[in-house]
């Protein structure tokens, strides 16, 4: 009896070491929050990519076709050979910009700059995310995660303290997800308007009592780095609806 206790116990402490299923944000909001999100007429982000797909006729047309970007926005953020360092889906928006265009850059959060990742997102819909495989991005990937692992703020939580140690579990009310950015940008219920990644990073940064970093900042980029790495795999779903 001893030793089929003892196995008992063997099992169900090897059963719990076991990462719980990768799971997207989505499939943890209400129905009716999933129906406004597969519904590209009640879909309020479509807005935003409707605007994108005007501003990407007009802008990015010249260099690139619509069906070119088809997978684009699952392989960012992403190595840039000029600046030597990774970048994300909107700083290479900006740098193409500023290099083919001779345009100015928009602001990180203006709805122009929203609406063209958004519009661009929407072409990897449903597609795996799959991380840029160059080397160099380690260091910054790296970093990224310590970031990820981090105890910052006044309450002194990390990230992986919610999304890797309690996701299911609800924080002021509000359920965890497990942290997957496979929605960005998204629109969120809260927000009434659209948000990348940044400024999801930057509202639990507020959330524990920390001073958030710049917009455009490497420390964004690299925690986008690592959270991409995280969900390697999982399919896109831009542009999100959540709550």
């Amino acid at each position: 009896m001893k030793r089929v206790a003892w196995l008992l116990l063997v099992a169900c402490a090897a059963a719990a070491a076991q990462p719980a299923p990768r799971r997207s944000g989505y499939q943890d909001m209400a129905r009716s929050t999933q129906a406004l999100q597969d519904d590209d007429t009640q879909n309020p982000a479509m807005l935003w990519v409707q605007d994108g797909e005007q501003r990407f006729a007009t802008d990015c047309k010249r260099c690139h076709e619509p069906a070119s970007m088809r997978g684009v926005a699952a392989r960012y953020p992403a190595w840039d050979a000029l600046l030597g360092k990774p970048v994300t889906l909107a700083a290479r928006i900006n740098l193409c910009r500023q290099r083919h265009v001779k345009a100015a850059p928009l602001s990180i959060e203006s709805d122009a700059l929203l609406g063209l990742e958004a519009y661009l997102a929407r072409q990897s819909r449903g597609m795996p995310i799959v991380p840029d495989p160059e080397p160099r991005t380690k260091p910054f990937r790296d970093e990224g995660e310590r970031l990820f692992r981090q105890r910052i703020g006044q309450l002194g939580f990390s990230c992986a303290q919610c999304h890797d140690d309690h996701p299911g579990q609800r924080l002021a009310g509000s359920l965890i997800p497990q942290g997957h950015p496979t929605g960005y940008p998204i629109y969120r219920l809260e927000w009434q308007g659209m948000g990348n990644l940044q400024r999801r990073l930057r509202s639990c940064m507020f959330g524990v009592r920390a001073e958030p970093f710049a917009y455009g900042s490497e420390g964004y980029t690299n925690l986008e780095l690592y959270l991409k790495a995280r969900a390697a795999g999982m399919a896109m779903d831009s542009p999100g609806v959540r709550p």
